[in-house]
């Protein structure tokens, strides 16, 4: 399985802003539309995440306010990203290995969509349980042997 199929099912719409917005402004974006990330996009360009976990941080560096706050001073500038041809096993230890929950999927420098650890998750979830669905149906079909033929 790819990300290309995790985005298939998902839809892509997308949630973004720029590093110039306040913080506040993009948390709001977040709570309303019941989101952990926004895709900070620069001239067409990705150029950083903002999730919970940068947003937690800015606001406990600034001693719990986000006045004065952009999204660039709060953001991940460095985002780990995946392309729509990456292998959903290597998603999961990409994710795994550097704790995160938001993966940007860029595709010729554009962005086109963003997974998340619970996509991957359920992705994984449905495909194990269609197999199982298979292998029960496989085996509840299992042709009997001809007693016949034993003897």
């Amino acid at each position: 399985m790819k990300v290309s199929d995790i985005l298939r099912v998902k839809g892509n719409t997308l949630y973004t802003t720029t590093p110039e917005e306040s913080l506040a402004q993009a948390m709001q974006i977040m709570s309303d539309k019941d989101i952990g990330s926004l895709v900070v996009m620069f001239g067409g360009h990705v150029v950083g995440m903002l999730s919970f976990r940068e947003v937690i941080a800015a606001i406990n560096k600034a001693s719990g306010t986000v006045h004065g706050i952009s999204v660039k001073q709060a953001m991940d500038g460095t985002p780990m990203t995946c392309t729509m041809q990456t292998e959903l096993d290597e998603v999961r230890h990409m994710m795994l290995d550097s704790h995160a929950r938001y993966l940007p999927v860029i595709d010729s420098s554009m962005l086109m969509g963003v997974i998340s650890f619970y996509d991957v998750a359920k992705a994984i979830v449905d495909s194990q349980n269609f197999e199982n669905k298979m292998l029960k149906a496989y085996i509840r079909d299992w042709p009997e042997e001809d007693a016949t033929a034993q003897g």
